[in-house]
């Protein structure tokens, strides 16, 4: 992957160590934010799971300099506790999290969100899209000292309907909830809590939803600013709240869609 668009390197994050997990590919939100905290200096530790993903993350990994890549299915205990104990045995505490981790049956985002959803899908998207959160959330706050920062990655459809997302617009909606309380019990200990609602990119995401493609132009058609949702400016925002730059920002949903989010009815260029 082309790396023209990472900020050039600076020293925001040196000294930092922190673990980004959902890395899918060299095209993912998560991958963009790891290589911008790696160009300012974060060492930073990967989990992924399954060997087909182990495959395209190792060398991805590598490739910022990472010593600690590990197994971990977000739904398991067992993982996250193993995963947790290796970063406290080797780095003896955490500086930052980066969570972009979400699943839903591709069966039910689509059509009728009241006809097709079913109990066990439902309860397993909350499970893997919003209390992994919760849970990672938990295991990493007894690494950190105070200054510590968490992000997870959320979408629009969290707070209004869009087509082909379903359960999980829904799982999203619980887990910037999540945000917010976790924000405030954590903020007592000096940690903070946020979330990045991305626009509609080119990611393994969007392509597991029908019209995906079109989410993309409609997201550029009509945005305020005219134009794609940037990696450059998600992994920005990233920075942001993760460096100490954040300082005093906590519990907020940052929508980083080129203006996407506020258009109620877009501007059409017609006569009045």
């Amino acid at each position: 992957m082309a790396d023209e668009w990472v900020f050039p390197k600076g020293e925001l994050m040196r000294g930092k160590r922190g673990l980004v997990m959902g890395v899918a590919n060299d095209k993912s939100i998560a991958w963009g934010i790891a290589q911008q905290l790696a160009a300012q200096g974060a060492e930073i530790a990967f989990t992924y799971q399954g060997e087909a993903l182990e495959k395209r993350i190792r060398p991805l990994a590598e490739s910022v300099g990472s010593q600690i890549v590990l197994e971990c299915d977000a739904s398991n205990d067992a993982h996250l506790d193993a995963v947790f104990d290796r970063l406290k045995t080797s780095w003896g505490k955490l500086d930052f999290l980066v969570h972009s981790i979400a699943f839903a049956e591709k069966s039910e985002l689509k059509g009728s969100f009241v006809e097709n959803t079913t109990r066990e899908n439902f309860l397993r998207a909350m499970d893997i899209s919003a209390f992994s959160f919760v849970a990672a959330g938990k295991r990493a706050a007894k690494l950190m000292d105070r200054g510590g920062s968490m992000v997870t990655l959320t979408y629009l459809g969290a707070e209004r309907v869009l087509p082909s997302y379903n359960t999980m617009g829904v799982a999203k909606a619980a887990l910037e909830a999540c945000t917010r309380y976790m924000a405030r019990d954590l903020g007592p200990e000096g940690k903070r809590v946020n979330a990045i609602s991305a626009g509609a990119m080119r990611t393994l995401a969007i392509a597991g939803i029908q019209g995906g493609r079109g989410l993309i132009s409609t997201g550029r058609e009509w945005s305020v600013m005219k134009e794609d949702t940037s990696m450059e400016g998600i992994a920005g925002c990233a920075l942001w709240l993760l460096s100490d730059l954040g300082r005093s920002t906590t519990g907020e949903v940052v929508h980083v869609d080129a203006g996407f989010h506020i258009v109620g009815v877009p501007d059409t260029g017609g006569a009045e």
